[in-house]
Formats: structure tokens, sequence, C-alpha cells
């Protein structure tokens, strides 16, 4: 006998879409009454609906919930929410942004399908790999999610790379933004910076130096590949010095990674024997120039 969880579970998105063709037009009209079976379309009451108490998805864009709203008085619901009966009462599996739209329409009710959950660990999967593949979450509440999954439903990074039909080394890159300190987290929520801003900024290890340069990124605008020379001191290599870059000795490259890492932008070392050399810091504008400077002096002043 096939486990009833695993049936519901193991097909991920599709056991929460009614079977047989897309639907491309309104169903607000051709939903009938809830007959008490299970895997069914019917138009239920809009206050008879509780909310998703494992809802990934926390910012809901304003402008886009007008629109939606609009939409459906216009055209009504092409896409059904889809809910689980609680007795007399239905709870909310997907479907956020279509009930709050019809709420902010004057709508009494909604269609719904009405699909069988048994447990609540089964209800916080189905909701969290939906809002992933179908909602527009932002790259924090995907990070969050995934995360949820693996906490609270205890998969594994590749358990919920399969559920979510993305490669294993997505699902790592969006796990690695929690790792930024909260200010970083919250630009890249309310879309201050970009994921690959963001990415950029986690190869650095010094808390202050990210948030310096998210600070950057947000008044300066900040490309993401400048920030990964300022960050990586990966700039663009002078011709003339590129065979003597690639026959620095390891302690030479060290020293420039310490150094790239502690002022943030790009250090070169060139050595011109008999134990002088010279160090070469780069900045890109006067206000950059300024920063450098107030951490050299801030270095001087320790000693």
């Amino acid at each position: 006998m096939d486990n009833p969880k695993k049936s519901v579970l193991g097909r991920g998105l599709s056991a929460l879409i009614p079977r047989g063709p897309r639907m491309e037009v309104s169903v607000t009209e051709s939903a009938g009454r809830d007959t008490g079976e299970m895997g069914i379309i019917a138009s239920i009451e809009v206050e008879k609906i509780q909310s998703n108490p494992f809802q990934p998805r926390s910012d809901f864009d304003e402008e886009s919930l007008e629109e939606l709203t609009r939409s459906i008085l216009e055209k009504g619901i092409v896409q059904p929410i889809t809910v689980r009966r609680l007795g007399d009462v239905y709870q909310l599996i997907s479907g956020e942004r279509r009930l709050r739209a019809v709420q902010r329409a004057k709508l009494r009710q909604i269609p719904a399908y009405i699909i069988e959950v048994r447990s609540d660990e089964e209800m916080l999967e189905l909701a969290l790999i939906e809002n992933i593949q179908r909602e527009h979450l932002n790259p924090i509440e995907i990070a969050q999610a995934y995360q949820r999954l693996m906490t609270e439903c205890r998969l594994t990074q590749e358990d919920v790379a399969q559920k979510v039909g993305k490669d294993r080394t997505t699902v790592t890159n969006f796990l690695r933004l929690l790792k930024l300190p909260e200010k970083i987290q919250e630009g890249v929520r309310k879309g201050k910076v970009s994921m690959g801003h963001a990415r950029s900024l986690i190869t650095i290890q010094n808390e202050k130096l990210q948030l310096r340069l998210y600070d950057r990124i947000v008044d300066e605008g900040l490309s993401v590949r400048r920030i990964e020379d300022l960050s990586r001191g990966s700039g663009k290599p002078a011709s003339k010095s590129g065979k003597r870059a690639a026959s620095k000795s390891s302690n030479i490259q060290n020293v420039e990674e310490k150094l790239r890492h502690a002022l943030g932008t790009k250090v070169t070392v060139r050595t011109k024997g008999g134990g002088k050399g010279e160090i070469v810091l780069e900045y890109y504008s006067l206000d950059d120039l300024d920063r450098l400077l107030d951490v050299i002096y801030a270095g001087a002043k320790k000693r």
C-alpha cells in the first residue's frame, strides 16, 4: 500500500494544481458548490477561509495587489486558490495574493481547489514548495523557505532541490544569503541591492566591510563587477604586468589578499629587489580615497 503522504508530497506542485489542461479562462462563475469531495473546484465563502500559518511570503507589493484586484473585477479569477478543509472552515494553502485581491474587491466567494492534507508537516511542505515555484518571492523569502524545508520538514539540500525543480547549487547559493548581516538581508528583501550584489558581499569575511560596501552600493549605485573588484581584488590586470603577476610568490599573494580584505580595495605589492618594493592601492572616487585614508589613519593610531 502506498504511503498517502508520499503520494501527495512526491508530486510537489502538481498536488496543488487540478488535473487536466491549464485553465486560461475565468473560473469565477463556473465553480460549483462544495460537495464534500476531495480534488474538486468549488466556490466557497471568503469569510470561511483562514490564513495559511506556514505562509513564507512576508512582503506584498501594494501596486501589484491593486493591479490584480482590478484584473479580477474585470476578468474574474483565472486560477483558483488551493485550500484544505478544517471542519466547517477552510485553511489556505496557496493563493494568498488572489485571496487578498478578492477581499479588496469585496467579493463574497472565491473558486478554490480543495485537496486533502493529513498533517501540519505536509501542509508546511506544500505551502513552501508552491510559493517557491509559483509566487514572486524575493531572494531572502526563498532562502528562508528553503531553510524551513530543511529544518522543519527534515529535508536535505538535495531533497529541496529535487522538490522545487532547482539545481542543488542554486539552493546552496540562496541559503548562503542568510549568513549576511540583517541590514543587508533587508536591503535584498526590499530590492535595494540585487542578489548578484549580495553574493559578492558574501565572499567578504569582515562584517564591517560588508556593511560599508553595502552602503556604497545603495548610495553610489556600484555595479556587481565593481563590488567584486573591491571585495576580491579582481580588477582588470595590466597587460604589461601579467607575466610578473603570474610569477609572484605565494607569500606576496597572501599579503595582497590580506590587505585587500582589510582595506576593501584592490592592492598590488611590487618587489624591486634588495628587499625594496611598493604597495599600490586603488580607489574609485574621492569618497573612496577618504575612506581608505580613514582606515589607514585608524590603523596607525592603534600602534
